[in-house]
């Protein structure tokens, strides 16, 4: 095992001291790539490390430079030294984060991690905070928290009667809420029809006065979605007035990359009021970069947030102690996910967060003066990592040409009707050199 895990440990290492070299993404034949892995289902044991060995080749061809600097797609990070090898130590304790009596190790971990990021993020202390696997559990986390309190109010069991012949709830979103917040309805039962649309300003922000307008026509139980940053734009919603508007209506906070504006003097602002909402979605593999899966989902009312996620069975020792472990999220069987997030925290501490965060709003903004110089249109105000590129009718042949190239990789969006380059800027290891290299990689792919 020791002599296994060096191996492991040394191709990883050498995976990531090739990230700054390595074309971003490479073409890959499917079919060869399966065949590297295919096969016949081997009829007899293998020696680990011949299997290790097998695996390090087969997958070599389809890795994609995600930790890497010049990955600029989706809102990913690349994990961080310390977290990585804190990931590594949990695969090999082989922990069962469900609660303390299974690990009180990881629970201790989550306990301790959990209140540090509700400090950075600006949350209340008393929060509950579940490791989740992303976004879309967070998200579906918190408004199943928001269903059960919703209902309950208005004298409604949820979890024992569900929702048929329930008093109808009033889901009230942004019509810019992320795909997920849809998928969240789906799968608590609301349906997406349920959502009563509200209109969004210009950078996408949530339209306060029409928020006020949707609220006013209608009533019983409400649930109002809120956005730190917009998919497309990175705009935040006026949190402050709209839970001055929503009354006694649950507050759900989607803050997938957003809520760690919060955690930068520079950009605070942009989250003034976060603390008055009733639920928070955020996510870890994004601004705090570390490894997958890690997201968190944060509940003002943590009796709330076990009464919706928890259950109980006889051979569960320590279930429904709201140990802040499985009672708060929606797996039993579940990685010891915060070693990694106290291990990062620890590593980059506030100052190290904050730097982070501001370092990829500049360079967000660096990317797109220098591609506006080069006669690009900039389709948004660039306030956080997000920046929305268009070269017009060439906009779509462009992002093809920029991933096949391998100098960085991005992925194009449609915003208010147009087609846009989609650049993220999330990763601990982008420097100027990284934005000015791809940015300069986008404009003579452009001139072709």
């Amino acid at each position: 095992m020791r002599a296994l895990l060096a191996r492991a440990a040394e191709l990883a290492a050498d995976h990531r001291e090739s990230l700054a070299d390595r074309p971003v993404a490479r073409a890959v034949d499917p079919d060869a790539l399966r065949a590297g892995f295919g096969g016949p289902l081997p009829e007899t044991p293998s020696p680990p490390s011949e299997v290790l060995e097998e695996l390090a080749r087969a997958a070599e061809p389809g890795l994609v430079a995600t930790a890497g600097p010049r990955f600029f797609g989706f809102v990913v990070g690349g994990a961080l030294p310390a977290a990585t090898a804190a990931d590594v130590l949990a695969a090999g304790w082989d922990q069962n984060g469900f609660n303390a009596v299974l690990s009180p190790a990881a629970a201790a971990a989550e306990d301790v991690a959990g209140g540090w990021l509700k400090e950075l993020l600006g949350l209340p202390a008393t929060a509950s905070a579940g490791f989740v696997t992303g976004g879309q559990a967070a998200n579906t986390t918190g408004l199943a928290a928001a269903r059960h309190h919703v209902l309950a109010e208005a004298g409604w069991d949820v979890e024992r009667d569900g929702l048929v012949g329930a008093p109808r709830v009033r889901v009230i979103a942004s019509e810019e809420r992320h795909a997920t917040i849809d998928r969240a309805l789906r799968l608590l039962g609301f349906g997406t029809r349920a959502v009563e649309p509200v209109a969004a300003g210009p950078q996408g922000a949530i339209d306060v006065a029409d928020l006020e307008r949707v609220l006013a026509a209608g009533n019983g139980p409400a649930i109002v979605c809120l956005q730190a940053g917009n998919v497309n734009t990175g705009a935040c919603d006026d949190l402050r007035a709209a839970r001055e508007a929503a009354g006694d209506a649950w507050i759900h906070v989607d803050g997938a990359f957003g809520l760690w504006a919060a955690a930068n003097p520079a950009t605070a602002a942009l989250l003034d009021g976060a603390e008055l909402a009733d639920s928070w979605a955020c996510d870890g593999h994004k601004w705090l970069n570390v490894p997958y899966d890690s997201g968190f989902v944060f509940c003002a009312r943590p009796d709330v947030h076990a009464a919706a996620i928890s259950y109980r069975a006889a051979y569960l020792t320590g279930a429904g102690e709201v140990s802040g472990m499985g009672d708060l999220t929606l797996e039993s069987s579940r990685r010891a996910r915060g070693f990694a997030v106290w291990a990062a925290l620890r590593e980059l501490g506030r100052d190290g967060v904050a730097e982070l965060v501001d370092r990829c709003c500049r360079l967000a903004r660096r990317f797109a003066k220098a591609l506006a110089d080069g006669g690009a249109e900039i389709g948004n105000d660039v306030v956080l990592n997000q920046v929305l590129v268009s070269f017009g009718d060439a906009t779509d042949a462009i992002i093809r040409k920029v991933q096949d190239d391998g100098t960085c990789w991005l992925g194009g969006t449609t915003w208010r009707g147009r087609r846009y380059l989609r650049i993220s800027v999330s990763g601990w290891t982008t420097t100027e050199a990284d934005v000015d290299r791809s940015a300069a990689a986008i404009l003579r792919l452009a001139g072709q």
